[in-house]
């Protein structure tokens, strides 16, 4: 299949995936509409979760007129971005925006072809004892540079990205929140974008060979103080099921929707949904950064949904992690190689008050993973509405990987915490973009 052809192919769909069309508008400065239905000069409530700690997560609540944007293109999300620095701002996304709205084929450049890449790479040729060299790569290379580019957009300090109404979207974009503070994210969809040349490591899973992609969907990076809220995270169009298998590997197109990494701290999570998507979300990319991350990575995760999903939700190392009142949907191709909870190295993970919803036949057990000795408090949580001791039958049905009871800390930045078995109801009803009350 030619990766190229296939994108542009399916961008045809992309009024399916969210049900309307962007509009097309100016950049400007508007001025901020008074009340408390106007999104962008919302702030996160005191006590929800570690992102209201201190001063809070206010975002671009205080933003004058001059610095009040609605956009509807990729050109003008990103000129607004970098309009004022970061002087408080808040931007309106209205309508759908598609990073890649040109397709693949436009990042094309030094003569790179996927099929002249699959005979130059074929392990049967080219072997698994070395990483792949040769014009093919370097042309991958530089075209992936350009993709890049392209499709990445940094989010500056004091800034409040919200959609506006129920069908706003941003389609194949990677938001690099990196190195800032205070930042809110509302009410969008946010399709992962798709990587459209992932490298062949000849040499990766054991001499096998595997495709490894870039481009996380939203990366907080070095930041502090976030707010995702209401959003909608999705591999959309792309979903992993689809994707091509070549040299007995799938054409892994996608990385995480939402990773918190190296030192980033007071972060909320509130009332988004996860769906059919591998890689959700990781909480430290790294066991040897003790020195950046240890005392941070300060995250609360409440009233989520997680639909047909894989691994990483969350996966932990070094924080302090509160995930509550959340409903995880583990679906029948899903059930033999998921796990929701990962315990990694140093890692304080208080996991309670959860709903968790499997097909039948589905391992218990494997809902924790353990990597590491990092004890974590699991209470309350229900599967399948049966209140259920997550870490007992882990390690009941796993005891090479027993686990400890006692994170070690309590959460006191919490607002309501509904019963687990409401939790599927609640979370179907108001969890997602356009689901703002």
């Amino acid at each position: 299949m030619n990766a190229q052809r296939w994108h542009a192919h399916a961008t045809t769909k992309a009024a399916v995936l969210i049900g309307c069309t962007a509009l097309v508008l100016g950049l400007t400065g508007t001025s901020a509409q008074a009340g408390p239905r106007d999104l962008g000069r919302q702030v996160l409530g005191a006590g929800d979760g570690w992102g209201s700690e201190g001063a809070g997560t206010t975002g671009g609540s205080a933003a004058d007129a001059e610095h009040v944007y609605t956009v509807t293109t990729w050109a003008e999300f990103k000129a607004a971005l970098q309009d004022g620095g970061d002087a408080p701002k808040i931007i309106k996304v209205k309508g759908v925006i598609d990073a890649v709205s040109q397709g693949c084929e436009a990042f094309v450049t030094d003569g790179y072809d996927l099929q002249q890449y699959l005979k130059d790479y074929d392990p049967a040729v080219y072997g698994n004892d070395k990483v792949a060299m040769g014009p093919q790569e370097d042309a991958r290379v530089a075209s992936a540079a350009n993709q890049d580019a392209e499709i990445k957009a940094f989010i500056p300090s004091n800034t409040t990205i919200v959609g506006v109404g129920k069908n706003s979207a941003i389609l194949g974009a990677s938001l690099q929140i990196l190195g800032v503070s205070n930042v809110i994210l509302r009410n969008l969809t946010i399709e992962a974008p798709l990587d459209c040349f992932p490298k062949w490591d000849p040499t990766d899973d054991n001499n096998t060979g595997n495709w490894n992609s870039e481009y996380d969907t939203v990366v907080v990076y070095g930041t502090d103080h976030v707010w995702l809220d209401h959003n909608t995270f999705t591999d959309g169009r792309f979903p992993d099921s689809e994707r091509p298998v070549y040299f007995g590997k799938v054409f892994q197109q996608h990385d995480g929707l939402t990773d918190i990494v190296r030192g980033s701290n007071y972060v909320t999570v509130s009332w988004n949904r996860y769906e059919n998507h591998d890689k959700n979300m990781l909480i430290g990319n790294g066991d040897g950064l003790a020195a950046i991350d240890a005392g941070k990575l300060k995250v609360t995760m409440h009233h989520n949904r997680f639909d047909g999903i894989l691994q990483r939700s969350p996966r932990v190392r070094f924080g302090q992690v509160d995930v509550y009142n959340n409903h995880y949907v583990v679906n029948e191709e899903q059930q033999d190689d998921y796990y929701i909870f990962g315990v990694g190295i140093s890692s304080q993970l208080h996991a309670t008050d959860n709903a968790i919803t499997l097909p039948p036949g589905a391992s218990v057990g494997k809902a924790l993973k353990k990597w590491n000795e990092s004890p974590l408090t699991a209470e309350n949580n229900y599967v399948n509405g049966k209140r259920t001791d997550l870490i007992a039958v882990h390690n009941a049905e796993i005891p090479e990987e027993t686990l400890q009871s006692g994170a070690g800390w309590k959460p006191t930045l919490r607002t309501k915490v509904d019963h687990p078995k409401a939790v599927p109801g609640i979370v179907a009803h108001r969890a997602g973009a356009g689901r703002l009350r």
